[in-house]
């Protein structure tokens, strides 16, 4: 398929999921870069309990937790 009609179907509305290859597709700024913060222990047991609460990782909820404060620090 050309630019030209892919942009059509796009601009018409249409799904151009099945014209795009998905295989290399990469997040802009989401290379993650692994950093190591000690926490007391109090901190890491209430982190674990509110990760099993609703059911997802320690460092999931630490990232959840620090991105959300980050969109209200920054706004973005």
């Amino acid at each position: 398929m050309k630019a030209k009609e892919l942009d059509n179907k796009f601009d018409r509305g249409e799904n151009i999921i099945g014209a795009l290859d998905l295989s290399q597709v990469r997040r802009v700024n989401q290379k993650a870069t692994r950093v190591n913060v000690d926490f007391p222990a109090w901190m890491v047991q209430s982190l674990d309990k509110e990760a099993t609460r609703v059911g997802v990782t320690r460092q999931s909820i630490i990232k959840l937790w620090l991105a959300e404060r980050l969109k209200q620090e920054t706004g973005c």
